[in-house]
């Protein structure tokens, strides 16, 4: 599971429906999280990616100090699912998206991973699954962190 973290002063997203706007998810101060499920992805990767967004300290402190999390600060979360996070573009000029899950699969660990966050205290908003959207922020710091729970460093 990967998941995009940008830390931001405000959003909202968009789902396009009759070719008119309509506005699905919007926060105030928080993190805009695009989040990529692939094929191999349990409940345990989406309780690893919950708790590292729960718990990352990337607000400052009265320090100016990178120290505060979401629970700190009471801040929330604009959800996106983005299958795209997992193309591969290695070979060719057309990404391969085969290494994406298939919907069913990961609509459920994309849900699953919005209901820990709120049984986390962390008011989510979230975009439409499988629908085009328009995703709108300000990107504060800017502060952009890549989790993946695979990934060995």
């Amino acid at each position: 599971m990967r998941a995009v973290i940008q830390k931001v002063s405000h959003a909202h997203v968009d789902v396009i429906e009759n070719d008119t706007d309509i506005t699905t998810g919007k926060i105030q101060s928080g993190f805009v999280v695009l989040l990529g499920i692939t094929h191999k992805d349990t409940e345990a990767d989406a309780y690893y990616i919950a708790e590292k967004i729960t718990h990352l300290r990337i607000f400052e402190d009265v320090n100016g100090k990178l120290n505060l999390s979401l629970k700190d600060t009471g801040s929330s979360v604009l959800l996106i699912s983005q299958f795209t996070l997992y193309a591969d573009a290695r070979t060719g000029r057309r990404p391969s998206f085969s290494n994406a899950a298939k919907p069913d699969h990961a609509c459920k660990l994309y849900e699953q991973v919005a209901d820990i966050l709120r049984s986390q205290g962390i008011e989510v908003q979230t975009g439409q699954f499988q629908t085009h959207m328009k995703v709108t922020l300000c990107n504060d710091g800017p502060v952009t962190i890549l989790l993946d729970s695979y990934k060995e460093f």
